[in-house]
Order: C-alpha cells, then structure tokens, then sequence
C-alpha cells in the first residue's frame, strides 16, 4: 500500500466510507476571508494530516517524494472539506502545510530568503525580520503560543537542547549554522520569543566585504596576510556587527596543512579546511549537572595538538586559557569579544582573567595580553545598518602599567547623506606595524605603501 493510500480516509481493513455514513472530517471551514481563519484552516487541515500518517512509511521516502504525497493528500482533503479557494490559496496552504510537517512552520519563508540575516519572533503574531542591517515588520504569524513552541521545539530537539519552565533560556543552530536563541515564560512575560541570527550559504570572502565598502582593499591585504603568517588576532565588535563573520572569512586563509580546533557555545563557524575539529560546549541537565563551559574545552584542545585554536567567543575564565595557549605555541589563533572600542575590548579581557579565580596583579594580566595579542580589530554597524571594520590596531607592548597600541587603519566618517547613508572613508594612519617585519620574514611580503595615508 502506497502512502498515498495510507494516508486515505480509511484504515487497512475498514469499509470505504460512502456518502450516506458520517462524514470522518469536521464540518467544512469558511473560505479563507482573513489570517485569523487562514491559520485556523491550516492548523484544521495539519491535525486531520496527522491523524492519517504513517509514520514508518513517511521515514521511507526522499524528501522530495513527501512533499508530493503532502501535496496530493492535502488537495484531497481540501475536497473533503469543500474550501472554496482560489489557485494562490491552495498553492501558499499547500505550501505551507509542508513547510509544517517538513520544516519550521511560518519561518521557512524567511529562512529561504537569502536577504534576511536576522528573524526575531517578539510572540506568535510580531515577527521583524533585518535585511540590509535595517529592521522591518513582517506579515508573518503563528497560530498562538502553542504554534510557536511546537516550531521551537523543533528546533532546539533536533541538537539534544530543551526548553521548558525549568530552563526556560537556550541557545541552539539550525542545519546551515544559523544561531538560535529562545526564552520563554517565566522569564519572558508577553510570550515565547525567538532570535535567529543568519549565515551567508555561501561563505563570504574578503573581496565580498570589499565590494561592500565594509574595509578597504589596503585593509583586506593586511588582515589576510596576518591570518596566513600566524599573527594572533582579536576582533572587538558589538552584537551584531560583523564579529563571526570577519572570524569566519579569516579563518579560510589558514594555510591546508594545519590542525585547527574550534570551540563555541553554538557551532556556527564554517571552515572549509580538511582538518578541523569542531567542539561545542554542553549545558547542565535538568539536574543542574553535566556542564562543559568553553574554559574547560580549551583546556582539552591544548592536548589535541593544535596548530591553532580558534575561540567563537570569549566571555569569561576562558580567557585566560586562550591568552596562555597563545603565548605557549599557539601561533596565529583568533578569538572574538563583545567591546566598543580596542581599548574596551582589551579591559573586558582584563576583567575576565579576573573572573578565573587566579590571584594575578592586575599588571601581570595586562602582560599576559600584550604578549598574547597583537592585532585588534574592531568592527562596528553604523547607523544606516552598515556594517564595517572601522579600525586596526597593534599592541606594541607596555609602558608602565598600560598596554601600548598603535592604529594602522581606520575608518573616518565624515557625515550623512540626504539618504540617511554614512559618509566616509577608510585610511592608513602612516605607522608602519611591527608585525610588517614578521610577515616578511614567514614570506607575505607586503609593500611599505600599504601604510601610506589617504590625501584628501
């Protein structure tokens, strides 16, 4: 038997239903007049197509060949219900049935489009969605709060993540590495609310960024040549400015030859290298117990045999684990952390050592960073949603008790046009980096112009 047949209005062994006996469906469901009965319909249709699934025989079939039993079953039921729809409603309830029984509901059709970086569901019926690094309302719904936790579910399910009253924060991916967090009540009052954070399919590259205006192509040379040359790298940013991505794309010019670990709360890096292994950190169990934190996977990763470690990001005791494997033979390994500025971004890491519980004099920690780093990169989404690197700086050492830096690039705004774009340029500052004579002497030469000021 097909399951197209099993998915009939009879069972295996029952009588075929005929028109005096009554009838297996509810009563039909008016025509779809407004979103309200649109969902209601939907919502009718998926428990009926419930009811009806095999669920061994669906576990048979490709992907393709479900969505066209789907497809067929649920043209049949619109008969059995006598809808009157037109060829546009069939074809979005059609689709969007599917995407329930197949995907993640309402979400799918923004997760297809490939303009759209982040969605934030604020409750079942407010969701906004960023494209172009500008926020904007979508006609996109759930049903209720039930609709919406049955797709979160899904979601964090899938990864051994849960969501419930007694842990009622996660964060979780989807498939291509879309980061994922949710809250629910108690902690969120109006309702559950979902935050997706996108990834480009296709991996960006530097010249991506270029074409952009997101750096210069001076920058790009640069930041480049200090991944290939081991340089150890800290990039410095606010939510949402760009931090994984630069880490992702700079990442990729890590030489084929060299064994890369990463560690993550959320696997979302996408190295194209052969050899990499992937570490995630665990949360406790409902019991308060099983945590792995990202301190002690860097730990582990010092006994995997690293060329470089790489760190999603660096938020508390780890810190000083990355700041030590950095300085114990862990050439070129990068790291990201929440800050405004590189000097910010160097006292957050202060800070952090802090939190190790190490009895370490504040001018013994900063040590331990200017040793340990030797490139800042700060990067920043601007008021027109742009996103940009919008310096480059160089630890150079200490004077006294304060780390010493020097910027090598920058990005000047110089206004706003009618438009509400920022104006600007990006520059060298004339310095010269220290670095320049290491990335020589490893091969990556670079011309002395590089540095050279813009002339306006």
């Amino acid at each position: 038997m097909s399951l197209r047949e099993r998915l009939g209005g009879t069972k295996p062994g029952n009588a075929t239903p005929t028109a005096d006996a009554e009838p297996m469906v509810q009563p039909p469901l008016p025509a779809l007049a407004a979103t309200r009965a649109y969902q209601e319909t939907k919502a009718h249709i998926h428990r009926v197509l419930l009811g009806r699934l095999d669920l061994e025989a669906m576990e048979k079939l490709s992907q393709e060949s479900l969505k066209e039993e789907l497809r067929q079953m649920v043209e049949r039921l619109l008969l059995e219900e006598n809808l009157v729809l037109n060829a546009t409603e069939r074809r979005n309830l059609v689709r969007d049935i599917q995407f329930e029984m197949l995907g993640y509901g309402p979400l799918e059709t923004l997760l297809l489009d490939p303009t759209v970086s982040d969605i934030l569901v604020n409750t079942y019926n407010k969701v906004y969605i960023e494209r172009h690094g500008v926020l904007e309302a979508t006609d996109v719904t759930f049903a209720d709060d039930d609709h919406l936790m049955k797709i979160i579910d899904k979601i964090v399910s899938r990864i051994g993540r849960r969501v419930d009253e007694s842990s009622p924060m996660v964060d979780a991916r989807l498939p291509d590495g879309s980061r994922v967090n949710v809250i629910i009540p108690p902690l969120a009052i109006d309702g559950p609310i979902l935050s997706i954070r996108r990834f480009a399919r296709v991996p960006l590259r530097l010249e991506n960024l270029i074409a952009y205006h997101s750096l210069s192509d001076e920058m790009a040379q640069f930041i480049g040549a200090l991944s290939k040359a081991k340089i150890n790298i800290l990039i410095s940013g606010g939510t949402g400015s760009g931090k994984t991505t630069l880490l992702n794309i700079l990442s990729g010019y890590i030489p084929v030859n060299e064994r890369i670990v990463t560690i993550e709360d959320a696997a979302e890096l996408q190295l194209q290298q052969p050899h990499v292994v992937r570490l995630e950190t665990r949360p406790p169990n409902i019991e308060g117990r099983g945590e792995v934190a990202q301190r002690a996977l860097v730990r582990n990763a010092l006994r995997m045999r690293p060329d470089r470690i790489i760190l999603g990001e660096v938020r508390g005791a780890e810190a000083l684990d990355m700041l030590q494997a950095m300085n114990t033979g862990h050439e070129g390994s990068m790291t990201t952390v929440h800050a405004n500025t590189p000097r910010d971004a160097l006292a957050r890491l202060e800070s952090m050592i802090a939190m190790a519980g190490v009895d370490l004099p504040p001018k013994a920690g900063r040590t331990q960073i200017a040793s340990a780093i030797s490139i800042v990169i700060q990067t920043s989404r601007l008021i027109d949603g742009s996103r940009k690197i919008v310096s480059v700086q160089e630890l150079t050492g200490m004077e006294g008790d304060t780390v010493t830096m020097q910027e090598i690039f920058s990005f000047r705004q110089t206004g706003v046009d009618a438009k509400g774009a920022v104006e600007g340029y990006f520059s060298a500052t004339g310095v010269r980096p220290r670095c320049w004579e290491v990335l020589v002497a490893r091969g990556i030469g670079l011309p002395q112009t590089l540095f050279a000021p813009l002339k306006r």
